[in-house]
């Protein structure tokens, strides 16, 4: 496997930054394998679905954040699952977590959402988890490009559980607005579900235009990250992106 690019700020103001989203499942499995996985991917910025939402769920999540060398950006309860962990490389400009609308007897969904300034560059950040039924999925998709056109950036990346495999109509929905960043960059491993047998790409990374994608995908076979570690940390596998981010003028 060609090794992935490292974090890096260029002259120019330009970043080269990794970008890693994944399905915690509440931090119910082994937390010590799932804070070793992201360590090992060694990301400026986490997308996480199903992160801790009830007991306690501020104090799970900061203890997974600092084992993972990170800190907590936005999201958790707040945003019904879906946060966004970062690296003291990130400067945060404001964070702002939204709820879909309650469909009654359905799960509730949201968006973990934050503009941050790493390098010479400004990028809007998106953490989400769709609805396991198709037409309510659909909406949210046009309710998260809603959400991205809003938040007043030039470049941006969203990321998360989607429940759909490519192909699929929330998923086109999403690609004719972004990029998928394993359809423009395929790199390491495609399928994301189930960990333990995995057979379906159902987590994705969708950056905006002008973002270069230098690779993206399952990080199987990274220096550190242990087959034995992803099986264990939850029931989904992870997907770590490399981007440039251009330097920004605004």
């Amino acid at each position: 496997m060609e090794p992935l690019p490292n974090s890096r700020t260029e002259p120019d103001g330009s970043a080269v930054i990794r970008v890693l989203s994944y399905n915690i499942r509440s931090m119910r499995d082994d937390t010590a394998a799932l804070a070793r996985v992201i360590a090992a991917c060694d990301p400026d910025l986490v997308l996480l679905q199903e992160a801790p939402r009830f007991f306690r769920w501020r104090k799970k999540l900061a203890r997974l954040a600092a084992a993972s060398g990170l800190v907590i950006l936005s999201g958790g309860a707040t945003a019904a699952g879906p946060a966004l962990l970062c690296s003291l490389r990130a400067t945060v400009e404001r964070t702002e977590d939204v709820l879909f609308p309650l469909t009654p007897g359905r799960h509730r969904r949201g968006l973990a959402t934050a503009v941050v300034r790493i390098g010479g560059a400004r990028l809007g950040v998106l953490s989400c988890h769709l609805s396991l039924d198709a037409d309510e999925r659909h909406a949210q998709a046009g309710l998260l490009l809603d959400r991205l056109a809003g938040m007043g950036v030039t470049h941006a990346v969203a990321g998360g559980d989607l429940n759909e495999r490519p192909g699929g109509r929330t998923f086109r929905r999403l690609g004719d607005g972004l990029r998928d960043c394993w359809t423009a960059a395929p790199w390491g491993s495609e399928y994301t579900f189930r960990a333990s047998g995995p057979d379906r790409r159902i987590d994705a990374v969708f950056v905006t235009e002008g973002i270069e994608v230098l690779g993206c995908g399952v990080p199987l076979g990274l220096p550190g990250v242990a087959e034995d570690d992803l099986r264990a940390a939850t029931d989904h596998l992870p997907v770590l992106t490399a981007l440039r981010l251009p330097a920004s003028g605004d």
